[in-house]
């Protein structure tokens, strides 16, 4: 079995590379002495960047004008974007992209996905529910119209990343009849509205209200399965941003502990130094092999593959790994540094406040652990 990259795959992560490399982490103010947002908008000149590269077409088809390419993909080039804390809606996009290509009704792929393409139209998605607790789309219902095309949505929800600067917004909703529908709402619909939430990484969120919000037929997906695939890429794509966060803290605390001297010698050299770091690295190697094992699944079901388990078995498992990875490789680091860990002026700070930010983005690793367990109970291997 070959496990290397594609040609296209590396090529990928090159371009991204060259379009993050100047990209500095503490290009906004510090969470940690701001009481609001860092920023009221996301990085537009990085945002034109990834545009001119191509970036932002990597998932979509050659048909709408992208390079075809998969959920892998995608996940290299979030690793590169976290690793530098890019300030941009890249996951949120591209997945939503994603989703009007493979589900989307004619008019609504040429509504968005050449926009989409080219960065004029920003899309995000609306995937945590009333609490974050709770499945998305039972926070909204849809009903339709008796003429049968419009849809009326009628709900809230909160967190929705990059709200405020999205000019559409993927929406799922429940009909009431069991499958999830997902509605696509421009920013200015009437009837819905956004209010302010800031995240812990100091990012602005937007808790939307549906009231009464009318959408066409030929905006809304309602194929069996769309809403829950896009909630596992979603899923899949902030492991991988947990991924590149966490070994870029280690490679900084790697490069600060074989400075820092005491005693006459590198704390690096030091045993306790030594083997913290040392289970700091299976994590993320851990974290690394279990992203790349659920974003190669969920490519394999959409061209048709199975398992003896369902995809959501394989993101729940990254899912585990991550949460918990995540969390472990900044408090070590944070331990390491000493209190130069904490000092505002040195970005390890920011690095910890996103990487909170994304562990509760993935939720508690016990609840993916009680997932995985209903699936293997649902799902007998032998």
């Amino acid at each position: 079995m070959d496990f290397t990259f594609t040609e296209e795959q590396q090529a990928a992560v090159e371009a991204a590379k060259a379009v993050f490399a100047d990209v500095a982490p503490d290009g906004v103010p510090s969470p940690a002495l701001t009481p609001r947002a860092v920023a009221e908008e996301f990085d537009r000149a990085l945002w034109a960047k990834l545009a001119d590269s191509d970036l932002l077409t990597l998932v979509l088809t050659e048909e709408h004008g992208g390079s075809g390419l998969d959920a892998i993909a995608l996940c290299l080039v979030l690793r590169e974007a976290a690793r530098v804390l890019a300030r941009v809606p890249l996951l949120e996009h591209c997945a939503t992209a994603m989703a009007v290509q493979a589900h989307g009704s004619p008019e609504l792929a040429s509504a968005l996905l050449p926009g989409a393409g080219n960065g004029s139209l920003v899309l995000t998605v609306a995937a945590h529910g009333r609490s974050g607790h709770d499945p998305a789309e039972l926070a909204v219902t849809a009903r339709q119209e008796q003429e049968g095309d419009t849809w009326v949505l009628e709900g809230l929800q909160t967190t929705v990343t990059w709200g405020h600067s999205a000019d559409w917004i993927a929406v799922p909703a429940h009909t009431g009849e069991g499958e999830a529908v997902i509605a696509f709402v421009p920013r200015a619909a009437g009837g819905l509205s956004l209010a302010e939430q800031y995240s812990t990484s100091g990012e602005r969120l937007a808790e939307l209200t549906l009231d009464g919000v009318r959408v066409p037929a030929a905006h809304l997906i309602d194929a069996p399965g769309a809403w829950d695939h896009l909630r596992q890429l979603l899923a899949t794509g902030t492991c991988a941003l947990a991924l590149g966060l966490g070994e870029n803290v280690l490679t900084m605390t790697s490069q600060y502990t074989s400075k820092r001297e005491q005693f006459g010698f590198p704390v690096a050299s030091f045993q306790a130094v030594a083997v913290q770091a040392a289970d700091r690295y299976i994590d993320l190697r851990a974290m690394e092999v279990t992203l790349w094992q659920a974003a190669w699944r969920l490519d394999a079901a959409t061209g048709g593959a199975g398992g003896p388990l369902p995809s959501a078995g394989d993101v729940a498992v990254a899912k585990i790994w991550a949460s918990e990875g995540v969390r472990r490789v900044v408090q070590t680091a944070q331990h390491l540094h000493g209190g130069f860990g904490a000092d505002t002026d040195y970005p390890l700070h920011r690095y910890h406040a996103w990487a909170k930010q994304l562990e509760l983005q993935l939720g508690p690793a016990a609840a993916h652990e009680e997932a995985l367990g209903d699936l293997l109970a649902a799902h007998p291997l032998a």
